[in-house]
């Protein structure tokens, strides 16, 4: 028995001594060594082995006998070895791993970004909707027109008036024009423009800034109101066209006045006084006081009469509104019988 415990123990020593260095000198030379990532891998893979070796351990250790105690022990040496070496040697695709996970973090949260971000922008794009205008833009036309005056006074208007220069400058040539017709409509302009800066109810402005790099007066409005983010009043067709086609707001006299005229249904009965022919064999033609033509189909023998019809359809046109009417049914041929009643005296 001593010998035998003498040989084990002689044994063990040799194996100490052959495998201690492996065990203390080499892992202390290779973690001196080694870069911070093969550290970082090595750690990792430690772990995830040790975790294994334990799931592992519990079976083991129910073993009988010797092997209960000496297995686990193997397991933890094994799993955690092995660990230590796969996670050393696939450190790249772990690198790419974290890699990947971290940048669709990343990602998942730039898009949440972006969400909150649009949402943002709605949300202040709906309260510039609801905010005032501050400024709108008047262009050459509408100040010729005059009804911008009236409009002003009844309240509508919500912001100042802003008058370029360059728009000034225009009405001013127009005013000084060979042509009589240009001439009064320009002086017109100017009367209109005084008129709205004495007016109280609108503030008026004439401003300086000039749009350098564009000649014409239509395309200086549209920029400019792009820069400022301004509506422009205008009655000018072409000019109302451009404007919409490049995203700004119009605000057309003309259809202001359209949409206050008196709504006609067919059926109505109304009294119009024919004042000239119309285009079609037998058709009149009379006005409104809003200035709506009215055409009547076998209106031309009541020339010069204020008759009753009855209007047929209403037609909605670039230029304004126009009816079709025809003489109220029972007329017997007698002008008297389509003549408005007389007042008492």
């Amino acid at each position: 028995n001593i010998w035998w415990i003498t040989g084990i123990a002689i044994g063990a020593a040799l194996l100490a001594f052959i495998f201690t260095p492996y065990i203390t000198v080499v892992p202390y030379r290779w973690m001196r060594e080694a870069a911070a990532s093969d550290l970082l891998a090595a750690v990792i893979g430690l772990i995830v082995g040790l975790i294994i070796s334990f799931l592992i351990a519990i079976p083991l250790a129910n073993l009988p006998g010797i092997w209960g105690h000496i297995l686990p022990f193997v397991g933890t040496v094994v799993c955690g070895g092995l660990g230590v070496a796969l996670a050393v040697q696939r450190k790249n695709d772990l690198s790419h791993l974290f890699q990947a996970g971290f940048a669709s973090r990343r990602t998942r949260e730039r898009e949440r970004e972006e969400e909150r971000q649009k949402e943002l922008d709605k949300d202040k794009e709906h309260s510039s909707h609801l905010q005032p205008v501050t400024q709108i833009l008047l262009d050459t036309s509408a100040i010729i027109d005059g009804r911008i005056a009236d409009i002003s006074q009844t309240g509508f208007v919500s912001g100042a008036l802003l008058v370029p220069r360059f728009v000034l400058n225009e009405l001013q040539h127009i005013a000084d024009s060979a042509d009589t017709m240009r001439r009064n409509r320009g002086r017109r302009g100017l009367e209109m423009l005084n008129r709205l800066q004495k007016d109280t109810t609108v503030p008026i402005e004439i401003t300086d800034a000039d749009v350098e790099d564009v000649a014409e007066v239509d395309g200086k409005l549209v920029k400019m109101a792009r820069t400022l983010h301004c509506p422009i009043i205008t009655n000018d067709f072409n000019l109302n066209r451009v404007a919409e086609l490049q995203g700004v707001k119009v605000l057309n006299i003309n259809e202001l006045a359209n949409a206050v005229k008196p709504v006609m249904l067919p059926g109505e009965d109304i009294f119009i006084k024919i004042m000239q022919d119309g285009k079609e064999l037998g058709q009149g033609v009379g006005y409104l006081d809003d200035g709506t033509m009215i055409v009547v189909e076998g209106g031309r023998q009541f020339m010069g009469a204020t008759i009753e019809v009855t209007v047929t359809r209403v037609l909605q046109t670039v230029a304004g509104r126009m009816i079709f009417a025809h003489p109220k049914q029972g007329y017997n041929g007698n002008i008297s019988s389509f003549l408005p009643p007389s007042k008492p005296r």
